[in-house]
């Protein structure tokens, strides 16, 4: 099955290649990448988060095996330390005898007394010797041992920095995945939202129909109390015509006085002028 799809894949590359010709490599690559990007964005987020997750999560094996790793060095540096200052007492201790053989011996006598033992010049001087070699063998060792220990003092600071670096990048990467995940459901709640503009619409019609509803019975209100007559019966009399006249000689009482119907059009011609004098 395996070898199928190999030698499909051949053959569509060699048929692209015949058709295309140079061009071949640059449609592929540009087919592949969309179709890659497609892929990616058909991912939902849930799941890319919780890959995140579990990736930042993968880093704590390579965490704990850096801090074992530094916690050995860190006791094989200490062991060298020890090993050092052991080896500087014994030199610092081989120096001064050394130096005591030697200035005895420039005193230029024949005899030596060391610890309630004689020794001749001969034995003395070949005891310094063998002294000052072990002492340079000594030395070199312990100059060794301390390039040994800077070198790894060294390696041993590079990988706690990188140990705190990797640290701090997880931590990070714990808080931007924390923060992904909020501002996922920070756009979840903003698409509920919007799917609830459906509601708000039928909200708005229901508000429309209680308006409705309202003006027709305030309508009816004012329909039911409103002082309207309806004319029941055919009316046999003329309606008397209202004279102005009339209504004025009423408003001014001048129907009471007893005086001639001249005196009375006097009166009222009077009356008139006086209003029409200022």
């Amino acid at each position: 099955m395996f070898r199928k799809v190999i030698m499909g894949g051949l053959a569509v590359a060699l048929l692209a290649g015949f058709l295309l010709g140079s061009d071949a490599l640059s449609y592929l690559s540009t087919s592949y990448e969309r179709v890659s990007a497609q892929v990616q964005d058909s991912v939902p987020m849930e799941f890319q988060i919780d890959r995140a997750r579990k990736m930042v999560r993968d880093l704590e094996p390579e965490i704990r095996r850096s801090m074992h790793v530094i916690a050995k060095e860190e006791v094989e540096v200490a062991n060298l330390d020890k090993q050092i200052g052991q080896a500087e007492k014994k030199t610092s201790k081989d120096k001064s005898e050394i130096m005591r053989l030697q200035s005895d011996l420039k005193t230029g006598e024949s005899v030596f007394r060391y610890a309630g033992r004689r020794y001749s010049v001969g034995e003395v001087r070949q005891d310094l010797s063998r002294r000052f070699a072990r002492f340079k063998t000594a030395d070199a060792t312990l100059g060794s041992l301390r390039d040994m220990r800077d070198a790894r003092q060294h390696n041993l600071d590079a990988a706690r920095q990188k140990l705190s670096a990797m640290m701090t990048a997880q931590r990070q990467l714990q808080v931007d995945v924390a923060n992904l995940e909020a501002k996922l459901k920070l756009v979840e709640v903003a698409q509920a939202s919007n799917d609830l503009q459906l509601d708000d619409s039928q909200l708005a019609r229901a508000k429309q129909l209680m308006l409705e509803i309202r003006t027709r019975l305030d309508v009816a209100a004012k329909l039911a109390n409103a002082d309207i007559h309806f004319q029941t019966e055919i009316p046999l009399d003329r309606a008397a015509t209202e004279n102005i006249a009339d209504q004025v000689a009423e408003y001014f009482h001048m129907g009471e006085s007893e005086d001639s119907p001249g005196d009375s059009k006097f009166a009222t011609a009077s009356y008139e002028e006086e209003v029409e004098t200022p």
